[in-house]
Protein backbone atom coordinates (compact mmCIF):
# COMPACT_ATOMS: atom_id res chain seq x y z
CA UNK A 1 0.00 0.00 0.00
CA UNK A 2 1.49 3.39 -1.22
CA UNK A 3 2.10 6.19 1.75
CA UNK A 4 0.15 8.80 1.49
CA UNK A 5 0.27 12.42 2.91
CA UNK A 6 -2.11 15.40 2.91
CA UNK A 7 -0.74 18.53 0.97
CA UNK A 8 -0.94 21.23 4.15
CA UNK A 9 -4.60 21.50 5.35
CA UNK A 10 -6.39 21.12 2.31
CA UNK A 11 -7.71 17.78 2.64
CA UNK A 12 -5.91 16.43 -0.29
CA UNK A 13 -4.12 13.26 0.66
CA UNK A 14 -2.14 12.07 -2.29
CA UNK A 15 0.90 9.53 -2.16
CA UNK A 16 3.96 10.56 -0.53
CA UNK A 17 5.46 10.74 -3.90
CA UNK A 18 3.94 11.79 -7.10
CA UNK A 19 5.43 10.88 -10.67
CA UNK A 20 6.57 14.44 -12.49
CA UNK A 21 5.75 13.15 -16.17
CA UNK A 22 7.46 15.92 -18.10
CA UNK A 23 10.35 14.26 -19.59
CA UNK A 24 7.91 11.80 -20.55
CA UNK A 25 6.86 14.22 -23.91
CA UNK A 26 9.25 16.79 -22.97
CA UNK A 27 12.56 18.82 -22.29
CA UNK A 28 15.09 16.42 -21.77
CA UNK A 29 16.23 16.16 -25.60
CA UNK A 30 14.55 12.94 -28.13
CA UNK A 31 10.62 12.61 -27.41
CA UNK A 32 10.37 9.26 -25.93
CA UNK A 33 8.14 6.65 -27.57
CA UNK A 34 4.63 7.80 -26.39
CA UNK A 35 3.31 4.11 -26.51
CA UNK A 36 6.03 3.09 -23.89
CA UNK A 37 4.94 5.77 -22.18
CA UNK A 38 1.44 4.63 -22.08
CA UNK A 39 2.92 1.33 -20.62
CA UNK A 40 4.76 3.13 -18.35
CA UNK A 41 2.39 5.58 -16.65
CA UNK A 42 -0.24 1.87 -16.30
CA UNK A 43 2.35 0.18 -15.01
CA UNK A 44 3.02 2.64 -12.39
CA UNK A 45 -0.68 2.91 -11.17
CA UNK A 46 -0.71 -1.03 -10.90
CA UNK A 47 2.47 -0.87 -9.12
CA UNK A 48 0.44 1.66 -6.71
CA UNK A 49 1.27 5.20 -7.62
CA UNK A 50 -1.85 7.17 -8.17
CA UNK A 51 -0.46 11.09 -8.12
CA UNK A 52 0.79 12.25 -11.30
CA UNK A 53 1.17 16.03 -12.52
CA UNK A 54 1.71 17.52 -15.41
CA UNK A 55 1.56 20.89 -17.76
CA UNK A 56 -0.44 22.73 -20.13
CA UNK A 57 2.73 23.41 -21.52
CA UNK A 58 5.09 20.47 -21.72
CA UNK A 59 4.95 19.25 -25.65
CA UNK A 60 3.04 21.90 -25.94
CA UNK A 61 -0.06 20.09 -24.86
CA UNK A 62 1.00 16.33 -25.91
CA UNK A 63 1.87 14.97 -21.84
CA UNK A 64 -1.52 15.93 -21.22
CA UNK A 65 -3.05 14.09 -24.21
CA UNK A 66 -0.26 11.21 -23.14
CA UNK A 67 -2.06 10.98 -19.70
CA UNK A 68 -5.57 11.28 -20.60
CA UNK A 69 -4.82 8.22 -22.93
CA UNK A 70 -2.70 6.15 -20.19
CA UNK A 71 -4.82 6.74 -17.38
CA UNK A 72 -8.57 6.67 -18.56
CA UNK A 73 -8.61 3.18 -17.53
CA UNK A 74 -7.86 4.30 -13.92
CA UNK A 75 -9.80 7.66 -13.80
CA UNK A 76 -11.49 6.73 -10.20
CA UNK A 77 -7.92 6.16 -8.70
CA UNK A 78 -5.79 8.59 -10.04
CA UNK A 79 -4.87 12.27 -8.84
CA UNK A 80 -3.55 14.36 -11.58
CA UNK A 81 -1.99 17.78 -10.78
CA UNK A 82 -1.38 20.45 -14.54
CA UNK A 83 -0.77 23.90 -14.55
CA UNK A 84 -1.76 26.51 -16.59
CA UNK A 85 0.14 30.21 -17.47
CA UNK A 86 3.04 29.89 -20.01
CA UNK A 87 2.58 29.42 -23.96
CA UNK A 88 5.09 28.80 -26.95
CA UNK A 89 5.04 31.70 -29.11
CA UNK A 90 7.95 30.87 -31.73
CA UNK A 91 9.53 28.22 -29.88
CA UNK A 92 10.08 30.70 -26.99
CA UNK A 93 8.13 30.25 -23.56
CA UNK A 94 6.26 33.23 -22.66
CA UNK A 95 4.46 33.57 -19.77
CA UNK A 96 0.66 34.53 -19.74
CA UNK A 97 -1.45 34.23 -17.28
CA UNK A 98 -4.62 36.87 -18.61
CA UNK A 99 -7.89 36.59 -16.97
CA UNK A 100 -9.77 35.29 -20.13
CA UNK A 101 -7.10 32.77 -21.24
CA UNK A 102 -7.85 30.76 -17.91
CA UNK A 103 -10.57 29.08 -19.09
CA UNK A 104 -9.81 28.18 -22.51
CA UNK A 105 -6.54 27.11 -21.46
CA UNK A 106 -8.63 24.74 -18.51
CA UNK A 107 -11.29 23.42 -20.38
CA UNK A 108 -7.98 22.33 -22.85
CA UNK A 109 -7.17 20.78 -20.14
CA UNK A 110 -10.01 19.27 -18.86
CA UNK A 111 -10.33 18.02 -22.69
CA UNK A 112 -7.01 16.52 -22.75
CA UNK A 113 -6.69 14.53 -19.69
CA UNK A 114 -10.53 12.90 -19.72
CA UNK A 115 -11.89 14.52 -16.82
CA UNK A 116 -14.77 16.43 -15.37
CA UNK A 117 -12.92 18.52 -12.86
CA UNK A 118 -9.30 18.87 -12.39
CA UNK A 119 -7.68 17.43 -8.50
CA UNK A 120 -4.74 20.33 -8.52
CA UNK A 121 -4.40 23.31 -10.64
CA UNK A 122 -1.27 25.36 -10.69
CA UNK A 123 -0.39 28.46 -12.51
CA UNK A 124 2.64 27.65 -14.20
CA UNK A 125 4.76 30.81 -13.42
CA UNK A 126 3.48 34.34 -11.58
CA UNK A 127 2.61 36.77 -14.40
CA UNK A 128 4.31 40.13 -13.05
CA UNK A 129 1.09 41.59 -15.49
CA UNK A 130 -1.31 39.99 -13.94
CA UNK A 131 -2.35 40.65 -9.77
CA UNK A 132 -1.91 37.17 -8.65
CA UNK A 133 -5.00 38.38 -6.36
CA UNK A 134 -7.18 38.46 -9.80
CA UNK A 135 -5.98 35.06 -10.79
CA UNK A 136 -6.93 33.35 -7.00
CA UNK A 137 -10.43 35.21 -7.34
CA UNK A 138 -10.67 33.15 -10.90
CA UNK A 139 -9.61 29.95 -9.03
CA UNK A 140 -11.85 30.69 -6.10
CA UNK A 141 -14.68 30.66 -9.22
CA UNK A 142 -13.64 27.56 -10.89
CA UNK A 143 -13.61 25.93 -7.47
CA UNK A 144 -17.61 26.72 -6.64
CA UNK A 145 -18.03 25.62 -10.33
CA UNK A 146 -16.65 22.27 -10.07
CA UNK A 147 -14.64 22.95 -12.88
CA UNK A 148 -11.48 22.46 -10.39
CA UNK A 149 -10.94 21.11 -6.89
CA UNK A 150 -7.56 22.83 -5.22
CA UNK A 151 -5.37 25.59 -6.43
CA UNK A 152 -1.29 26.34 -6.20
CA UNK A 153 1.09 28.41 -7.55
CA UNK A 154 4.62 27.33 -8.99
CA UNK A 155 8.09 28.86 -8.09
CA UNK A 156 6.21 31.85 -6.96
CA UNK A 157 7.90 34.40 -4.09
CA UNK A 158 6.20 34.42 -0.53
CA UNK A 159 4.33 38.14 -0.64
CA UNK A 160 2.63 36.54 -3.49
CA UNK A 161 1.59 33.15 -1.84
CA UNK A 162 0.42 35.41 0.97
CA UNK A 163 -1.36 37.05 -0.59
CA UNK A 164 -3.27 34.39 -3.45
CA UNK A 165 -4.13 32.31 -0.07
CA UNK A 166 -6.04 35.02 1.77
CA UNK A 167 -8.46 34.81 -1.07
CA UNK A 168 -8.56 31.59 -1.99
CA UNK A 169 -6.73 29.39 -0.22
CA UNK A 170 -3.83 27.53 -1.69
CA UNK A 171 -3.71 23.86 -1.43
CA UNK A 172 0.18 23.36 -2.67
CA UNK A 173 3.26 25.47 -3.85
CA UNK A 174 5.61 23.79 -6.29
CA UNK A 175 9.20 24.59 -5.98
CA UNK A 176 12.98 23.19 -6.55
CA UNK A 177 14.52 21.25 -3.81
CA UNK A 178 16.40 19.12 -3.27
CA UNK A 179 19.80 18.02 -1.27
CA UNK A 180 22.09 20.63 -3.95
CA UNK A 181 19.08 23.24 -4.13
CA UNK A 182 18.05 24.65 -0.41
CA UNK A 183 17.11 28.13 -0.98
CA UNK A 184 13.21 26.92 0.38
CA UNK A 185 14.42 26.34 3.84
CA UNK A 186 14.85 29.93 4.30
CA UNK A 187 12.14 31.52 3.89
CA UNK A 188 9.27 29.41 1.85
CA UNK A 189 9.29 26.23 4.31
CA UNK A 190 8.53 28.13 7.25
CA UNK A 191 5.42 30.48 5.49
CA UNK A 192 3.86 27.20 3.82
CA UNK A 193 3.78 25.57 7.49
CA UNK A 194 2.31 28.55 8.66
CA UNK A 195 -0.01 28.75 6.30
CA UNK A 196 -1.34 24.84 5.93
CA UNK A 197 -0.32 24.97 2.14
CA UNK A 198 1.47 21.42 1.10
CA UNK A 199 4.91 21.89 -1.14
CA UNK A 200 5.82 19.55 -3.88
CA UNK A 201 9.39 19.84 -4.45
CA UNK A 202 10.09 19.27 -8.38
CA UNK A 203 13.80 17.87 -9.58
CA UNK A 204 14.16 16.50 -6.10
CA UNK A 205 16.65 14.53 -8.02
CA UNK A 206 18.42 17.46 -9.46
CA UNK A 207 17.85 16.83 -12.68
CA UNK A 208 19.49 13.57 -12.19
CA UNK A 209 22.61 14.61 -10.92
CA UNK A 210 22.19 13.56 -7.45
CA UNK A 211 21.35 10.05 -8.64
CA UNK A 212 25.39 10.01 -9.02
CA UNK A 213 24.80 8.60 -12.79
CA UNK A 214 26.01 12.16 -14.54
CA UNK A 215 29.60 13.45 -14.29
CA UNK A 216 31.78 15.48 -16.37
CA UNK A 217 32.26 12.96 -19.17
CA UNK A 218 28.55 12.75 -19.33
CA UNK A 219 26.57 14.26 -22.90
CA UNK A 220 23.34 15.45 -23.06
CA UNK A 221 21.63 14.98 -26.30
CA UNK A 222 20.50 17.87 -28.73
CA UNK A 223 17.42 19.93 -26.99
CA UNK A 224 18.06 18.51 -23.47
CA UNK A 225 17.51 21.72 -21.21
CA UNK A 226 20.40 20.46 -19.45
CA UNK A 227 23.18 21.53 -21.72
CA UNK A 228 22.58 25.62 -20.76
CA UNK A 229 21.85 25.12 -17.28
CA UNK A 230 25.19 26.56 -15.23
CA UNK A 231 25.11 23.62 -12.70
CA UNK A 232 26.01 21.30 -15.42
CA UNK A 233 28.78 23.00 -16.94
CA UNK A 234 32.22 20.38 -16.43
CA UNK A 235 33.75 22.52 -13.78
CA UNK A 236 30.41 22.59 -11.94
CA UNK A 237 29.35 19.19 -12.30
CA UNK A 238 33.92 17.99 -10.69
CA UNK A 239 33.37 20.76 -8.00
CA UNK A 240 29.71 19.48 -6.86
CA UNK A 241 31.37 15.72 -6.56
CA UNK A 242 31.72 16.17 -2.90
CA UNK A 243 27.55 16.25 -2.77
CA UNK A 244 27.64 13.20 -4.61
CA UNK A 245 30.36 11.51 -2.45
CA UNK A 246 28.84 12.18 1.00
CA UNK A 247 25.17 11.02 -0.67
CA UNK A 248 27.43 7.71 -1.46
CA UNK A 249 28.40 7.04 1.91
CA UNK A 250 25.08 7.41 3.47
CA UNK A 251 23.60 5.17 0.57
CA UNK A 252 26.02 2.70 1.16
CA UNK A 253 25.71 2.42 4.91
CA UNK A 254 21.68 2.19 4.27
CA UNK A 255 21.80 -0.81 1.55
CA UNK A 256 19.93 1.65 -0.67
CA UNK A 257 20.45 3.71 -4.05
CA UNK A 258 21.96 7.47 -3.93
CA UNK A 259 18.66 8.65 -5.47
CA UNK A 260 16.70 7.04 -2.39
CA UNK A 261 18.97 8.55 0.12
CA UNK A 262 18.03 12.14 -1.86
CA UNK A 263 14.44 11.26 -2.08
CA UNK A 264 14.18 10.00 1.70
CA UNK A 265 16.24 12.84 2.77
CA UNK A 266 13.43 15.42 1.41
CA UNK A 267 10.40 13.29 3.13
CA UNK A 268 11.88 13.19 6.41
CA UNK A 269 11.80 17.32 6.28
CA UNK A 270 8.10 17.96 6.57
CA UNK A 271 5.52 15.72 6.56
CA UNK A 272 3.77 18.24 4.04
CA UNK A 273 6.05 17.51 1.44
CA UNK A 274 5.56 15.41 -1.38
CA UNK A 275 8.65 15.37 -4.31
CA UNK A 276 7.48 14.44 -7.57
CA UNK A 277 10.61 12.99 -9.38
CA UNK A 278 10.00 12.67 -12.69
CA UNK A 279 11.41 9.16 -14.71
CA UNK A 280 10.48 7.14 -18.52
CA UNK A 281 12.40 3.77 -16.88
CA UNK A 282 10.06 1.49 -15.10
CA UNK A 283 13.18 0.19 -12.97
CA UNK A 284 13.77 3.82 -11.88
CA UNK A 285 10.08 4.71 -10.94
CA UNK A 286 10.72 1.24 -8.65
CA UNK A 287 13.76 2.51 -7.55
CA UNK A 288 13.00 6.13 -6.87
CA UNK A 289 9.51 4.05 -5.03
CA UNK A 290 12.04 2.25 -2.42
CA UNK A 291 12.93 5.56 -1.04
CA UNK A 292 9.45 5.34 1.22
CA UNK A 293 11.23 2.63 2.85
CA UNK A 294 14.08 4.61 3.80
CA UNK A 295 14.37 6.29 6.92
CA UNK A 296 16.89 8.34 8.93
CA UNK A 297 17.43 8.71 13.26
CA UNK A 298 17.14 12.31 14.04
CA UNK A 299 21.05 12.17 14.22
CA UNK A 300 21.84 10.77 11.02
CA UNK A 301 19.77 13.75 9.48
CA UNK A 302 21.49 16.00 11.07
CA UNK A 303 24.87 14.55 10.27
CA UNK A 304 23.28 14.83 6.30
CA UNK A 305 22.36 18.08 7.01
CA UNK A 306 25.55 19.71 8.72
CA UNK A 307 27.85 18.02 6.19
CA UNK A 308 26.05 18.94 2.64
CA UNK A 309 25.57 22.66 4.21
CA UNK A 310 29.01 22.58 4.22
CA UNK A 311 29.39 21.61 0.82
CA UNK A 312 29.59 24.91 -1.17
CA UNK A 313 27.35 24.43 -4.31
CA UNK A 314 29.04 25.36 -7.87
CA UNK A 315 26.42 26.89 -10.64
CA UNK A 316 23.34 28.47 -10.56
CA UNK A 317 20.30 26.22 -10.71
CA UNK A 318 18.87 28.74 -14.00
CA UNK A 319 19.90 30.62 -16.56
CA UNK A 320 19.65 34.44 -15.75
CA UNK A 321 16.88 34.17 -17.96
CA UNK A 322 14.81 31.71 -16.31
CA UNK A 323 15.91 33.03 -13.11
CA UNK A 324 13.70 35.78 -13.64
CA UNK A 325 10.69 34.02 -14.11
CA UNK A 326 11.20 32.03 -10.21
CA UNK A 327 9.87 33.98 -7.27
CA UNK A 328 7.83 36.42 -7.89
Amino acid sequence: MMKKRELGNSGLKVDALGLGCMGMSFAYGAVPDQNEMVKLLQAAVEMGETFFDTAEVYGPYTNETLLGKALAPYKDQVTISTKFGIRIENGKQVIDANIKGIRSSLEGSLQRLGVEAIDLYFLHRVDPNVPIEEVAEVMGQLIKEGKIKHWGLSEAGLETIKKANSITPLTAVESEYSLWTREPEAGLLPLLKQLGIGFMPFSPLGKGYLTGKINADTTFSKGDGRNNLPRFTAGALIANQKLLDLIKDFAVAKQATSAQIALAWLLAQEPFIVPIPGTTKLHRLKENLGALDVSFTQSELQQINQLSKNIQIKGNRYTPELAKRAGL
